[in-house]
């Protein structure tokens, strides 16, 4: 690949352009973003070769780019397809990194007209609360699952570009329905990520806070670790993904209240049944083939 065009220099997009780099598969890196900051890091680091904000003129970059990756927050997709479109080369293959898909495909149907052939939407599910090009490593992506959602118009060469490419990074591919895919990442991803910050924020507006954070343990910290995470980034998730979300989130009422009867009722037998069911399905979570073997939460 002679060139890639990075849109967002992040965790994600870095640790991307990182692990290609790595590979040897790439020539040229191209870094997009809104923080000179951010870009003048990526470019200390080598983890790009050229930067430009979005203010600059870097659509010109577009016509000669092997490959795009969007890897922005996602309420700025519809505002960066539509500046994609018209400027990438014939043979120019996009994809992204958003943790929410349909809502990213009607963005591409919207802008992309025929080249939406070229577009392949996906996801890497792996990161950290960290973020930023200071955040990227090479192996993010490791031994981690990345869901490649095609729709019926993706070519089969652009679907099979995107799949070789996440697999240089080391990653596992697998394909979903853009609907399946938010359904599932609703509960396992965008949930916890929601009561991690909801539990943090309640807790920090108490008048004796500082007593609460004081003293949290291992497991309050290994729990709420993700509300360090990109508070803009999960905005967006939660809203391109409401509908999954909300149901989600009244699930977890339900069974939130369930426990509490059980508490309420003294019921030792049945809260032990509940914690033992939970305990097991974890650990059959570290032990399948797309448990968390590094110990970084999936994002």
């Amino acid at each position: 690949m002679r060139k890639l065009v990075v849109i967002g220099v992040g965790l994600i997009g870095g640790s991307f352009a990182l692990a290609l780099r790595k590979a040897g598969i790439v020539d040229r890196i191209v870094g997009v973003g809104r923080s000179r900051e951010n870009l003048d890091a990526a470019l200390e680091r080598g983890i790009i070769d050229v930067a430009h904000t979005l203010d600059d003129n870097w659509a010109a970059e577009l016509a000669s780019a092997d490959v795009v990756l969007v890897a922005a927050p996602l309420a700025q997709y519809p505002a960066l397809f539509a500046t994609l479109a018209p400027a990438i080369g014939a043979k120019t293959v996009v994809t992204d990194a958003g943790s929410s898909k349909q809502d990213v495909v009607t963005a591409a149907r919207a802008a992309f007209g025929d080249r939406l052939p070229r577009f392949v939407p996906a996801h890497p599910i792996a990161g950290s609360e960290q973020s930023g090009a200071l955040a990227a490593v090479p192996d993010l992506f490791d031994r981690r699952s990345v869901i490649i959602t095609p729709i019926a118009e993706t070519a089969p060469e652009a679907l099979a570009c995107v799949s070789a490419l996440w697999q240089s990074c080391g990653a596992r591919v697998t394909t979903l329905s853009s609907a399946d895919h938010d359904r599932l990442l609703a509960a396992v991803s965008h949930l916890p990520h929601v009561l991690a910050f909801v539990l943090v924020a309640e807790l920090a507006e108490r008048a004796d806070s500082s007593e609460f954070f004081g003293r949290a343990g291992s497991g309050f910290r290994d729990f709420t670790r993700i509300a360090a995470s990109s508070a803009e980034m999960w905005r967006d998730v939660a809203l391109a993904n409401r509908d999954a979300l909300l149901a989600e989130i009244d699930r977890y009422g339900d069974a939130l209240r369930s426990a509490r009867q059980l508490i309420e009722a003294q019921d030792g037998a049945g809260l032990a049944d509940l914690f033992e069911r939970a305990a097991a399905a974890r650990r059959r979570l570290d032990v399948s083939p797309g448990g968390d073997a590094k110990g970084q939460g999936s994002l």
